[in-house]
């Protein structure tokens, strides 16, 4: 889905595109060379958080590749635990994802939308 806008300062017509449109949100916009993904849960929530972590980062690649992307240009990452003691668990499975170099992330503990959702992962990625 396509969302133009005018931007009066610039005097020009910008357009969002939305990936996985939806009424309460999308799974991605994009604007300019830049898209923002919606925090990816996994679509199972019986696996352990190295699992659930593992899911997450499956789903983000996808949305990556769809926005023309990949996990080399992730900008910045925030990173949701219920628990921040699964911390170095989820960080297993983080550290053999991402690229060398990794982005600019947060991780922070916070309640989640269903107690058995173990990780909340949201990333922001230049286009190329």
């Amino acid at each position: 889905m396509v969302a133009p806008f005018f931007a009066p300062a610039m005097k020009e017509l910008r357009m969002i595109k939305r990936l996985g449109p939806g009424k309460r949100l999308s799974q991605a916009s994009i604007h300019g060379n830049t898209v923002y993904l919606a925090g990816q849960v996994p679509d199972d929530y019986s696996g352990d958080v190295k699992a659930q972590t593992k899911q997450v980062l499956d789903k983000i690649d996808a949305l990556l590749k769809e926005a023309g992307t990949d996990k080399n240009n992730i900008l910045s990452a925030t990173v949701w635990l219920p628990n921040i003691n699964d911390r170095d668990a989820m960080n297993t499975v983080w550290d053999a994802w991402v690229p060398e170099v990794g982005p600019a992330r947060a991780c922070v503990e916070s309640k989640l939308a269903d107690p058995a959702i173990l990780v909340e992962i949201a990333v922001i990625a230049a286009i190329p």
